[in-house]
Parts: C-alpha cells; sequence; structure tokens
C-alpha cells in the first residue's frame, strides 16, 4: 500500500500561460553548450580545447576536486568555444554539431545483474554521475559520499512548471531501469502527486524502491520537503536526490548504451504565443524572440520562483536541470494611477489585500516587479504559512545573515535547499532575497565544515 503524506501549508499560485499537453518544434541553432553552473558545488577543469572532435558521450569537463566525475557532451561535433568570463571563470564549452550525429559506445547493460559499484562506475564512465544531487549542501555529488537513502521527486507542482507525467508517455521502460539502477546503490524513495496514477502504478515493479503520494498544496513537489516527511537529514547523513529526467538519462544509458540527453520541456508563461510542450536537448541553443509577445518580457530558465532571467532576445542555452521556460510581464511599462488604493481585482494577494480573492480560484497575469524595497525583518510568522518543513524558517534566516554556525546546524540547514524559500520568499513581506541568502548560508557552511 502507497504510504501517503498531507500537507497542510503552502501556497498554490495560479497563473496564466500553462502549456498545453501537445508538443511543437522550436527554433533550434547549430551550436549546444554545457554549463558548470548548472552544476552547482563543481570545481570545473577542461578537458578539451578549441577545434577538438567530439562525440555524444564524451566528457566536455570533469570535477577538478574529483576528477573521475565527468560530464558528457550531449551531441557530437567539434569544440567551438570555450567561454570565460571573470578571472576565467569556465562559463560554458560550446560544440558546433555534426549533421549526422556519432555516440560513444557503453554497451547495453542488464540492471538487474549489476551491483551497486557496477551502477556507479556506469555513470562515471558516460558522465552523468554529476547529475546526482545532495543533501545537505544542495549540491552536485561526488562518489565519495554513501547515501542513507535516493530521493526522486515526480511532482513539479512550483509555477508554470512542466508536467512529468506528460514527458514520461513513451519513456516508461527507461524511467524503471533508471530507478532500479538507483535501488542497487541505496534505498529509493518516489514522491508523486495524487493525480499521477501512471507513476504511482509503474514504481510498484522496482524493488528496493517505495512510492510515497503527497497530497497538499505547493511545494510539496520539493524533494527538500520530501526528505523532510520521509527520512530527515541529520548531521553527518547523506541523501542523493535525482530530478526524474535524470532517471531517463540513466535509464537510456542502460537500455541502449548511449548517452542521450534529450528532454521535454514546457514553454510557458502569459508573453508566450502558443504555451506548449517541445523535445530539445540539454545545452541547445534556442531562439525564442519570435515565440514571445510583443511588450516588455522577463524570460525565465526555469519557473517564475526559482528560475533565473535570461536575455529574451538573444539566443539562450538550454540548462541541464531546466524542465521548463516561462515568459511573465516585465511590469517596467505598467503605470497604475493611485495603485496602491485600488482595489486590484486582477491582482493575487496571500493575504487578501486585493478584492480578487472573491471571485475564487483564477489564473493570474502577475509581472515580475517586486512591489516594495528591502527593509527589516518582519517575524510574522508568514514563512510557516508556506514552509511545509519542521524547521523555523525565519529563525533560520537570521542565523544566516548572522553567520552563527551553531545555530544553523540546530535549527536544520543541513536538510534544506534554496528552493526550499522560493515560496517564502514570494510572500516576504521584507522583500529579502532568500534563496540568495540561503545558497551563501549552505555555501558557508560547506567551506567551514569541510
Amino acid at each position: 500500500m502507497t504510504k501517503i503524506v498531507k500537507l497542510r501549508r503552502g501556497l498554490d499560485i495560479s497563473l496564466q500561460g500553462v502549456a498545453k499537453k501537445d508538443k511543437r518544434n522550436v527554433m533550434v541553432g547549430g551550436v549546444y553548450a554545457l554549463q558548470p553552473d548548472d552544476f552547482t558545488g563543481v570545481k570545473p577543469k577542461v578537458v578539451v580545447k578549441e577545434g577538438d572532435k567530439v562525440v555524444a558521450g564524451d566528457a566536455l569537463f570533469i570535477n577538478k576536486d574529483f576528477p573521475e566525475v565527468g560530464f558528457a557532451s550531449p551531441v557530437s561535433g567539434t569544440v567551438k568555444c570555450v567561454e570565460r568570463g571573470e578571472r576565467r571563470k569556465l562559463l560554458s564549452i560550446q560544440v558546433e554539431a555534426d549533421s549526422t550525429q556519432q555516440y560513444k559506445e557503453f554497451g547495453k547493460k542488464d540492471v538487474n545483474s549489476l551491483s551497486g559499484d557496477d551502477v556507479r562506475n556506469a555513470l562515471l564512465q558516460a558522465g552523468l554521475f554529476g547529475y546526482i544531487n545532495q543533501l545537505p549542501y544542495a549540491i552536485s555529488t561526488n562518489p565519495t559520499t554513501t547515501p542513507k537513502a535516493i530521493f526522486v521527486s515526480t511532482l513539479r507542482d512550483m509555477p508554470l512548471a512542466g508536467d512529468f507525467e506528460f514527458e514520461l508517455a513513451g519513456q516508461e521502460k527507461d524511467f524503471l531501469t533508471g530507478l532500479a539502477a538507483l535501488a542497487k546503490m541505496a534505498k529509493v524513495y518516489v514522491g508523486v502527486g495524487s493525480q499521477q496514477s501512471s507513476i504511482l502504478s509503474a514504481q510498484l515493479s522496482v524493488p528496493n524502491c517505495e512510492v510515497v503520494e503527497f497530497s497538499g498544496k505547493c511545494p510539496a513537489g520539493n524533494v527538500g520537503v520530501q526528505v523532510n516527511h520521509i527520512d530527515p537529514v541529520n548531521k553527518g547523513e547523506v541523501v542523493w536526490t535525482v530530478e526524474p529526467t535524470a532517471v531517463l538519462f540513466f535509464g537510456r544509458l542502460f537500455n541502449t548504451g548511449r548517452v542521450s540527453l534529450m528532454r521535454t520541456i514546457a514553454l510557458a508563461g502569459a508573453q508566450m504565443k502558443d504555451p506548449a510542450y517541445a523535445d530539445v536537448m540539454v545545452g541547445a541553443q534556442l531562439d525564442l524572440s519570435k515565440e514571445l509577445l510583443e511588450g516588455s518580457t522577463r524570460l525565465i530558465m526555469g519557473n517564475p520562483l526559482t528560475g533565473r532571467a535570461v536575455a529574451a532576445d538573444a539566443p539562450v542555452f538550454l540548462s541541464a536541470h531546466t524542465s521548463e521556460i516561462t515568459a511573465i510581464p516585465e511590469g517596467d511599462d505598467a503605470d497604475e494611477l493611485i495603485g496602491w488604493i485600488m482595489p486590484r481585482f486582477s491582482q493575487f494577494s496571500v493575504s487578501r489585500s486585493y478584492f480578487s480573492w472573491l471571485f475564487g480560484k483564477k489564473e493570474y497575469n502577475l509581472d515580475a516587479r517586486i512591489k516594495g524595497g528591502e527593509r527589516h525583518m518582519i517575524m510574522s510568522g508568514e514563512y510557516d504559512k508556506v514552509l511545509p518543513m519542521d524547521i523555523y524558517g525565519e529563525y533560520l534566516i537570521k542565523a544566516i545573515i548572522a553567520q552563527d554556525i551553531d545555530k544553523m546546524e540546530q535549527l536544520g540547514i543541513y536538510e534544506v535547499s534554496p528552493e526550499d524559500f522560493a515560496l517564502a520568499e514570494f510572500v516576504d513581506s521584507s522583500k529579502l532575497e532568500l534563496q540568495r541568502i540561503v545558497r551563501e548560508g549552505l555555501d558557508m557552511l560547506r567551506k567551514e565544515v569541510e
């Protein structure tokens, strides 16, 4: 019987422009780029140079601290550019794709006959191990860690997030193979939503894998929230977290013997002309300027709460962990006469400050403005209303700001990631950048403890 966890706290934000359940083509350039910043905590070292020929599956860079962890090229072609920024920071490695793709052959493998070490070595050889993250610190993990459990959340409930159940259709075999591979290394917990019937039934056949159903509002789909309710992380413990699309990557490797980094992303948001899904390779160069409506637009790699802004009028490269690209109004052209005193029937308010709540559940067209400036932190308990974890969010943020490591540990920093505070940042009346603060706290803690 499937375990059910009911969450009472959280907040669902319905935005206009949800992607329709069909697929369409998008304009993709001939250049693909792998960006080290997509893999938090990795110190990249380039192992190719401009002009080199690579095939799909060849490593483009490695983790300097753990050289056995490489990161595979999504395509075959010629290394066009090794892009660096300030202080020679590696920004991306760009590959100009061949017209006919070639693949590095790793050989098909029967997962049932493999040991945990065999699975680990196979992922390392194929340059896919870096897609596994860990708690504490919310970083890309390394082969020396031994997880007490592995968590996969198939529930995406952030605003405008892509539906993994739609992405999974036709790829169930690869997903089950990927789960079986992970289950060779540690107990696997698969978090699902109450409406994901196909995923609920599929995982029951995988040994050492347990399905846990989460019922509640966003952020029930956050893997950190699920870890907190299933098997919390204490000091000295490590759990691995794997996004569901990466599980597909792993399954394809064992079923085909090749690296395939094709993923299904949602193109969503009120400023997107035709919100739908598209199959795109990781690192693909996308030109979305013709896909957007006229007007000032905030184009986001990811969802509006946790994604990062990218240029709307220039090609962008698809990030390794991105399941959606969203477009919302920038808001810099908004002109609201005595706006603060108007009833605002079309604006969203958590505290019901606007009259829009009288119209029941509706989709809003919110823009990118924060509507206020940063101010002193108010201890009002508003974080707790949207943070369904057994921690004191406001006190943890204060401890991070004060750089009090002992207090941070006592307040549960080992089991949080920046995305867990995305909704708290949205409702925060102090307008603090909570996700940035948490990221800085985790980096500081990792530097001091390790």
